[in-house]
C-alpha cells in the first residue's frame, strides 16, 4: 500500500484560525516574494499561490488595497485584477494544459469567504480528474507539486508580464 504525506495541511484540517493580530494578505505586502510565493507585483495587485489549494497551481489575485467587497475597489485596482487573472489562466494553460478554470471572488462568510476582510480572486486550474474518489470519497485533495516547487516554476512567465491599459 503506498501512502500520502501532505503534513503541512495538519492546521488548515484542524481549523487552527489564523491570527487575528493582521491580515493575511497585508503581511504579504512588504514580505520576501520566494518565502510567501508571490509571483507578481503590479501597482494595485499582487499574485500569489494559494498556501492550502484546491489544485495545482492554485494561485490568487490581491489587491494591495484591504477591502472586502469588490464594489470599493477603484478603476485602476480593477482593471488589474483582472488583467493578472488573465495572465494567470494564460500562464497555467501553456504550463499545465488545464481543461478548464474555476475563476471566482467569494465576498463575506455566507458566500464560502475563508478570508473575508480582504478581497482575493481566486484561479484554479481543472482537469477531468480532479473529482476522482480522493476528493469524493476520501474528502481529500491530491496535489502532486509542493509549492515551492510550483513557484519555481510559474516565476519566471510572470517575470514576461506587460500589463498594458
Amino acid at each position: 500500500m503506498r501512502q500520502l504525506w501532505a503534513p503541512w495541511r495538519m492546521s488548515y484540517l484542524q481549523g487552527e484560525p489564523p491570527s487575528m493580530d493582521s491580515c493575511v494578505f497585508c503581511e504579504k505586502v512588504d514580505a520576501d516574494d520566494g518565502e510567501q510565493h508571490v509571483l507578481y507585483r503590479g501597482e494595485h495587485c499582487f499574485v500569489v499561490l494559494n498556501r492550502y489549494p484546491y489544485s495545482n497551481g492554485h494561485m490568487m489575485v490581491v489587491p494591495y488595497a484591504h477591502v472586502s467587497k469588490l464594489v470599493e475597489l477603484d478603476d485602476a485596482a480593477m482593471l488589474e485584477l483582472l488583467q493578472l487573472a488573465q495572465h494567470a489562466e494564460r500562464i497555467l494553460r501553456e504550463t499545465q494544459g488545464p481543461q478548464g478554470f474555476n475563476l471566482g471572488i467569494n465576498e463575506g462568510s455566507a458566500a464560502g469567504a475563508g478570508i473575508e476582510e480582504h478581497l482575493h480572486l481566486h484561479v484554479v486550474p481543472r482537469w477531468a480528474g480532479d473529482a476522482n474518489y480522493m476528493t469524493v470519497i476520501g474528502e481529500t485533495r491530491v496535489i502532486p507539486q509542493m509549492l515551492c516547487e510550483t513557484y519555481v516554476m510559474l516565476r519566471p512567465w510572470f517575470d514576461r508580464i506587460e500589463l498594458g491599459g
